[in-house]
């Protein structure tokens, strides 16, 4: 039977018989490409961690429904673009003047805690989005729920999952 391996000085010189030589044109392309790759290292963290602190679907904060009327009317009231106050780097929507002058007289009296994320999501570590229809108020505070399901899971133990979200705010923004 013949011998049909390769002589080893054939793999030991392959790299360098055959690599490509460099060229200008590779050197130029490698030279331009170094600032975008090093502009990207850098801004990639930054974007990473620069998720909103507000919840805000389209820059329009809780789905434009009123916060104060959470309080006044007990229940979730669409807002209106007519009465808005910019707060936070979100937009919010009021059912009436009143409401929207309260707002903006004591915002953080009137707005969901962790910015109007889900309070069930942010106690587990993560953030989710928000229904006008899934909230409560405790102790003086409105919380919000990624769903009416989801909320009765926070409402299984409000007390420890406020506490774990507390914890976890503004953390998980990052």
């Amino acid at each position: 039977m013949a011998d049909t391996k390769f002589p080893a000085t054939h793999f030991c010189n392959w790299t360098t018989e055959h690599q490509m030589p460099a060229t200008r044109r590779h050197v130029l392309m490698l030279a331009a490409s170094l600032p975008v790759v090093a502009t990207l290292a850098v801004l990639a963290p930054a974007v990473q961690a620069s998720k909103a602190s507000i919840y805000a679907n389209d820059g329009i904060a809780i789905d434009g429904t009123d916060a104060v009327a959470y309080f006044t009317e007990g229940k979730p009231v669409a807002g209106s673009p007519e009465f808005s106050y910019d707060w936070m780097g979100a937009t919010w929507h009021f059912s009436t003047a009143e409401n929207r002058d309260t707002f903006a007289a004591d915002p953080e009296a009137y707005a969901p805690q962790y910015g109007g994320y889900c309070a069930y999501a942010v106690s587990e570590g993560y953030t989710a989005s928000t229904v006008p229809e899934a909230w409560k108020i405790v102790d003086g505070k409105l919380y919000l729920n990624f769903s009416r399901r989801i909320q009765r899971r926070w409402e299984r133990d409000i007390p420890g999952h406020i506490e774990s979200a507390n914890g976890n705010w503004p953390s998980v923004l990052e």
